[in-house]
């Protein structure tokens, strides 16, 4: 059984292949905001349920380190896993998924749905997911204050990783012989690539999908794939859409044009309020843009909250009949409103950051967004930026304006020196789009914004990749559908062909 040292649970068995899957209102947080859901990237596994869906699924926990590079400190708190063990062998040749939890907290239901799922029934694998830190309910800190915030960091998440791979393989004497193999979505889609990298002898091998590997502090390229998703469906959508940005600013210099948006746009307080604040009106503009990145972002993904398409959005800014561009740009922004649950536009700047500077492990922003922002402010950037007054969402959202919310939430030693300084330290350390790794296959889709920042063509024979025409943000990882395009099942297949590759090649050094 799994209850000596610090793991707790179910029995793990032995002759276990290890393999490892990274995952991972009216209020004026949005729903979607900084390239994020409000309960993380990825979300959960399926629009439909799956096959186990109604089956429990424990609470198990480890005792983690809370420095790994600290020595002296020998601070401990619990981190939470889930394990499923029902496609298990138990022999030689039998793998283990493991599912490492993101930038929210870890689901349940990915312990019984998703592409992994079917990965495991084929592969006869043990599935086991690992909490992130700080997130979900594995606490390292009694709070969110920013000195508690210095182990939030994606090396102590790789290390994390590290020590609970190390206790497992000691603590309930499995063999060397019994390999890890990375998978991960979105952020964690990085961390599988960089574990192989950083722990290869742990890590056998790791599949990333959708994973950044260049930091960056203005991540301008965002919005600039969001273009060229939206004129995919039909390029007089941007036409729209820009011209409809362009109405918004003319509207601004009216007071009746005020009024109108307030109406229209159904914000929560009065824009005449806030016309010469510049970080409302800069919220304000990020808000409605965010509309359209996160509908590109999860565009048409077997997910819950991918309700509402390109075709959906595009179809209304190019309905004339609803009357001016600006009139559909805020048909949009309701469509958004609905599915958020909110019932008005917040784009008040000083409420954003207040709601972000709460500390308390209950309060909305514990469920990411702090944590997350934390992060993009002291390792990645990742702000997406629009900083062209000719551009289709114009110039008020610019990198400033994201490196502002560093300073006034967490330090205003965060300014722009300090994040190119500490976004070069990333991608020094890990080695950006040129890594030195071997058996980690790099997965993007066309449409997901964020490839830009992946490795999306390969640069040796040592980094392979599959890049999915037509597809969005870790496409490939949600549940199989039998209307899924051709291209996303053929890299699903492929996908299962460099496993079954590995592990053969694997399983022939063995014998």
């Amino acid at each position: 059984m799994l209850q000596s040292g610090g793991v707790s649970g179910k029995p793990l068995g032995f002759g276990l292949l290890l393999l490892i899957v990274c995952i991972a209102g009216t209020n004026s947080l949005a729903k979607f905001r900084h390239g994020r859901l409000f309960n993380g990237f990825l979300g959960e596994p399926s629009k439909t349920p799956g096959l186990q869906v109604s089956m429990e699924t424990e609470d198990l926990w480890f005792d983690q380190r809370l420095d790994h590079f600290q020595p002296r400190n020998t601070q401990t708190w619990q981190q939470r896993y889930f394990v499923n063990e029902d496609y298990c062998k138990n022999d030689s040749t039998s793998p283990i998924f493991l599912m490492i939890g993101g930038e929210g907290e870890a689901s349940k239901e990915w312990m019984h749905q998703g592409a992994w799922i079917r990965y495991a029934e084929h592969f006869s694998a043990l599935c086991i997911q690992l909490e992130h830190r700080y997130y979900g309910k594995s606490h390292p800190t009694k709070d969110l204050s920013t000195p508690n915030l210095v182990y939030l960091t994606s090396e102590q998440a790789l290390a994390d990783l590290a020590n609970f791979v190390a206790a497992i393989k000691v603590k309930y004497n499995l063999k060397d012989s019994q390999k890890w193999i990375a998978f991960g979505g979105s952020y964690p889609g990085s961390l599988a690539a960089w574990a192989r990298e950083k722990y290869p002898h742990l890590i056998y091998g790791s599949i990333s999908s959708s994973g950044p590997l260049l930091a960056k502090v203005d991540f301008k390229e965002y919005f600039d794939v969001v273009k060229a998703s939206l004129a995919s469906y039909k390029p007089d959508c941007v036409e729209a859409v820009t011209r409809s940005f362009g109405q918004v600013e003319i509207l601004l210099k009216h007071m009746i044009g005020m009024a109108n948006l307030d109406k229209t746009f159904k914000t929560c307080t009065p824009i005449k309020d806030s016309i010469h604040n510049e970080l409302d009106i800069s919220n304000f503009f990020e808000n409605l843009a965010g509309n359209f990145a996160g509908v590109v972002q999860y565009n048409k993904d077997n997910s819950p909250h991918a309700n509402i398409t390109i075709d959906d959005i595009c179809d209304v800014m190019l309905n004339t009949t609803m009357g001016p561009p600006v009139t559909r740009l805020a048909a949009v922004n309701d469509l958004l409103l609905q599915q958020s649950n909110a019932s008005c536009l917040d784009y008040k700047y000083d409420k954003m950051i207040a709601d972000m500077k709460n500390i308390s492990w209950d309060s909305d922003t514990a469920q990411g967004t702090r944590q997350w922002t934390y992060q993009t402010c002291n390792e990645f950037g990742f702000y997406q930026t629009s900083e062209n007054k000719s551009d289709t969402f114009g110039d008020r959202f610019g990198v400033d304006f994201f490196i502002r919310q560093c300073q006034d939430v967490f330090s205003s030693d965060m300014d722009a020196r300090y994040l190119e300084q500490v976004v070069s330290q990333t991608n020094n350390h890990y080695g950006a789009l040129k890594p030195n790794t071997t058996n980690v296959l790099y997965i993007h889709g066309s449409i997901d914004p964020w490839h830009a920042l992946g490795l999306i063509k390969p640069i040796s024979v040592k980094t392979p990749t599959i890049y999915i025409e037509g597809t969005a943000h870790c496409a490939n990882m949600y549940e199989p559908l039998k209307s899924d395009p051709p291209q996303l099942a053929a890299a699903r297949n492929k996908i299962l062909k460099y496993l079954a590759n590995w592990l053969t090649i694997y399983n022939s050094e063995l014998n």
